[in-house]
């Protein structure tokens, strides 16, 4: 198994249902649940840089719950800025990996929805996480694209040790069953001792017509080494398939 590294606090990524195409890999406001769109566009906390807002007013009514995983998260980035970026010729690594799970939310979702065959087995989802590691390479004008993907694992969700981001991952969890969801798929993103924890709020494979495939890690070695994101999952439908 590889290494335990401390862990940042989670993205703010979800999972809204997959029957609406158009808001696959939306960020969610964290206090209302609102889904981004195209033509609104939301808050990132300055803090943390990872939580997002659909308005002012959500992020402050949803600061005295945030405070303390946003302090620890911009505590981790600060010592990370210190430690490792200055070691890798780039002062924000950990500026660099957040982008690159960005850039690659669908596809990243996808590939640990297929490691851990949760349209198989649903119920894997409470116990294994989607590790990724990467190797930086820091050469390319576009952060996203400074990585490679050097390894996947399947890991115990118990590889993450962090309280407070098992807290806020078991948070996500609650309001994914609440709202009809299996729970939260946990894809670890990792390089050079630093991680960042995206979550995935996944409703019923029932709902998910996308494609059981064996082959997800060359799928996600061929879009990380071309720097592309245009990723869709396949789907087979009764009108046939389709990508997205």
């Amino acid at each position: 198994m590889a290494a335990y590294y401390a862990q940042p606090a989670a993205a703010n990524y979800h999972c809204p249902p997959m029957t609406m195409q158009k808001q696959r890999g939306y960020r969610i406001c964290d206090q209302c649940g609102a889904a981004e769109t195209p033509s609104a566009k939301f808050r990132l906390c300055g803090g943390c840089m990872t939580t997002q807002y659909c308005s002012q007013e959500c992020q402050k009514i949803h600061w005295p719950s945030h405070k303390p995983i946003c302090q620890h998260t911009a505590s981790q980035i600060s010592s990370v800025k210190q430690s490792v970026g200055a070691a890798y010729g780039d002062g924000d690594l950990a500026k660099c990996l957040r982008k690159f799970t960005s850039a690659h939310t669908d596809l990243l979702g996808w590939a640990g929805f297929q490691a851990l065959q949760l349209k198989r087995v649903p119920a894997n989802v409470r116990q294994n996480a989607l590790l990724i590691e990467l190797t930086y390479h820091g050469r390319h004008s576009d952060s996203y694209r400074r990585f490679s993907v050097s390894s996947t694992h399947i890991v115990p969700r118990n590889y993450i040790r962090d309280p407070l981001v098992l807290a806020d991952i078991q948070r996500r969890e609650e309001r994914c069953r609440h709202n009809g969801g299996i729970g939260t798929l946990v894809v670890i993103i990792q390089c050079n001792g630093i991680s960042q924890v995206m979550p995935v709020e996944v409703d019923p494979p029932s709902k998910i017509s996308w494609d059981t495939r064996d082959d997800w890690p060359q799928v996600l070695h061929h879009f990380v080494e071309q720097g592309r994101t245009d990723f869709k999952p396949i789907s087979t439908t009764s009108r046939g398939v389709y990508y997205g």
